[in-house]
């Protein structure tokens, strides 16, 4: 009798360890379908995470989510208006301004409808806003100054006496500018386009070192935004033209070609005066986002992946890029400065017999 009841017991047992085994698997795979289909939900877009990097923005991040937002300037059809860009709470938001309701977009601040979400194609609105570009060029154009300041406030200071400090550190790059850059290509006539080149070089560098540090204050992709490249690249095309002696636009007008040949040489000549500074843009533009979208691309594999098995062969290669990136800063700032004193050098040559 007592082994009967043991052996009803045993069986039992197992029973009901079975039945709550099933039920745990059960329980799993409905928390692991769960898992799997909010997985797909929320899946990594590298696309999206990279252009956010590199496209200009109404926020400024400090570190890791912490950001600001950064004043929006509108002027629309019912007149001008100014507030922050952190009433939009990062698009999740509208702002209620005094003349329209205001949603960001993608970045993008557009005028919608009551409903918040209906932009209004119709209404006109001009963004002046301060934007993370245009607050870092503010910050490398006040370092620039600070800077230069100091180092020429070291000249007046020690006349005649050996450079010291952060004089010492530039002095070899404005020497190198003036003798590698200016003088070979330029010629005599060099020290007139001496700040400009200086200004030029040393604003591009210290943009392209900006865009490399990743959580530097309000730090951005500026060099690697074809606008800012397009500024520097008309400065370029001015300058040049504004100082061509006669024997340049001669060239330009009247080569030493058959006259029929002109309305031909003209277009070329022509096409060759907006395809030098053309060149100038597009190289130093796609040189620098493409080291910013490379290096993005190479950590967005871990999220793609979703395994740590990936994450040493990523960041080793992302900082592989990056040290390359430090040498294309130095190297696409020389390039931009050299070229522009060749060109500016081809425009104010004097004619040889």
């Amino acid at each position: 009798m007592n082994s009967k009841k043991i052996t009803l017991g045993i069986i039992l047992s197992v029973f009901s360890l079975f039945v709550t085994v099933k039920a745990n698997a059960a329980q799993e795979k409905n928390e692991s379908s769960t898992s799997v289909e909010s997985k797909e939900k929320e899946k990594f877009d590298p696309n999206e995470a990279i252009l956010e990097h590199i496209a200009d923005s109404h926020y400024f991040h400090v570190g890791g989510k912490v950001a600001f937002g950064l004043p929006v300037i509108l002027y629309t059809d019912g007149g001008l208006e100014v507030f922050s860009a952190s009433e939009f709470e990062h698009g999740e938001k509208t702002h209620q301004g005094k003349y329209h309701t205001y949603a960001l977009v993608k970045d993008k601040i557009k005028v919608v409808g009551a409903d918040g979400k209906t932009v209004d194609e119709t209404a006109k609105i001009f963004d002046l806003s301060i934007t993370r570009n245009v607050f870092s060029m503010w910050m490398s154009v006040i370092l620039l100054l600070i800077i230069f300041g100091s180092v020429a406030s070291s000249y007046k200071k020690r006349v005649g006496k050996a450079p010291k400090g952060l004089q010492s550190l530039l002095e070899p790059l404005i020497l190198f500018i003036r003798d590698e850059v200016a003088l070979p290509n330029i010629g005599y006539k060099y020290a007139k386009f001496m700040p400009l080149l200086l200004t030029m070089f040393f604003f591009i560098l210290i943009n392209n070192l900006i865009g490399m540090v990743p959580f530097f204050p309000g730090g951005s992709n500026l060099t690697g935004n074809i606008a800012v490249t397009m500024v520097l690249a008309v400065i370029t095309l001015i300058v040049v033209n504004f100082n061509g002696n006669k024997y340049y636009w001669k060239h330009i007008f009247a080569p030493d070609v058959p006259f029929w040949l002109y309305p031909i040489m003209w277009v070329v000549e022509l096409a060759g005066i907006i395809s030098k500074p053309f060149a100038l843009m597009v190289r130093l533009f796609a040189n620098i986002m493409a080291g910013h979208v490379i290096v993005l691309a190479l950590i967005s594999l871990i999220f793609i992946f979703q395994t740590l098995w990936v994450s040493p062969v990523s960041i080793a290669f992302a900082l592989f890029i990056d040290v390359l990136e430090l040498l294309v800063a130095f190297l696409q700032a020389f390039i931009f400065t050299m070229l522009t004193a060749l060109f500016i050098g081809s425009a104010v040559e004097e004619h040889h017999h």
